[in-house]
């Protein structure tokens, strides 16, 4: 450690109070603060009478983010954009607005208030403090699912790309996405392998379904199906596909779910799980705080090498690679049937 560098007491307090800066930008991402400085700076003043807030409070807001480099107060009362800024606009290539409105969301914020309560029974904490899973609450808040899926979209968009790099799908005619939600990832494979047909399996609420694939030209060879992979998963496919689904349940569900595609399954298919894996030790790694997210939302968890290879086991699969993506934590989690 150096002079210059923060003791370990400043670490802990930066740490400790970290949710201060995250719902600052969740606040600025909902009122769309960057996309107003996309043509230049704009006082505070100006900023008020467009986003309709209190003039004052909203510059006590931009000056600490300004602070932490999210946005710059170029003269006294004026703000300009920053490098960190421009990914909170609508329009910037691998955008993380729609995440920062996700993640101030009322339902998400209080539950992750109850976390004790979670560590201390291993039970989710959402459904405890609204009566009702996650899921359900979305379904019937329509306003709160569109953020959601929105959200789902953008963090898709980078790892979309990166799943393209690091997989070969030309050995696969028909791939299903299964809880594809709006079909990024989808879009993505289908734009980049033309011979490949798709089918996008979700909820009837993602009522968004097909939009990205009409706007990339590849809906003509993409089916759009609604129904609940814990029922049937569309049968014949080659390959299976499941990003960030297995996470979001425990051990039994889980199963259960890779056994719908185990039964839908061509011979020969193969199942692709995009998720995290947690690294071992003491090493950074967002998936170990994403755990603790499935665990006070949904009552599901990330999982270990050795997790995924007894579920495959369970589910009649073979955990047969795993393939780092290039774009952290995901992972392709391949297995075939055995």
């Amino acid at each position: 450690m150096t002079a210059s560098d923060p003791s370990p007491r400043d670490t802990l307090l930066r740490m400790t109070n970290a949710f201060q800066v995250s719902q600052a930008i969740h606040v600025a991402a909902t009122l769309g603060i960057a996309d107003l400085l996309e043509d230049g700076s704009r006082s505070a003043d100006e900023l008020a009478e467009t986003t309709d807030t209190h003039a004052p409070t909203l510059y006590r807001m931009l000056r600490a983010l300004a602070s932490v480099g999210v946005f710059a107060e170029e003269t006294e009362g004026r703000f300009g954009s920053t490098p960190l800024a421009e990914y909170l606009r609508t329009d910037a290539s691998d955008s993380l607005r729609a995440w920062a409105m996700q993640i101030g969301q009322q339902y998400l914020w209080t539950s992750w208030g109850h976390l004790l309560h979670g560590v201390r029974t291993g039970e989710p904490v959402f459904p405890e403090l609204y009566g009702t899973t996650a899921w359900e609450y979305r379904a019937a808040h329509p306003e709160e699912d569109a953020v959601f899926n929105a959200a789902m979209t953008a963090l898709s968009a980078p790892v979309a790309e990166a799943v393209v790099r690091s997989y070969d799908f030309s050995g696969i005619n028909v791939l299903v996405d299964v809880g594809g939600g709006e079909g990024g990832l989808l879009t993505a494979i289908l734009a980049a392998n033309p011979t490949l047909r798709g089918v996008l399996f979700d909820l009837p609420q993602v009522s968004t379904a097909g939009t990205l694939l009409e706007r990339a030209g590849v809906a003509d060879r993409c089916e759009v199906v609604s129904g609940s992979f814990f029922e049937a998963v569309p049968g014949g496919a080659d390959a299976y596909l499941l990003k960030s689904i297995i996470h979001d349940w425990d051990d039994g569900a889980a199963i259960e779910i890779l056994r719908s595609c185990r039964a839908a399954m061509a011979e020969g298919g193969r199942l692709l799980v995009v998720e995290p894996v947690i690294s071992s030790g003491n090493k950074s790694d967002p998936a170990k705080f994403s755990d603790l997210n499935m665990l006070v939302m949904l009552g599901g968890r990330e999982r270990t090498a050795d997790d995924f290879a007894k579920l495959y086991t369970e589910a009649g699969f073979r955990l047969t690679d795993i393939i780092r993506t290039g774009s952290p934590p995901f992972n392709i989690i391949e297995g075939v049937p055995v």
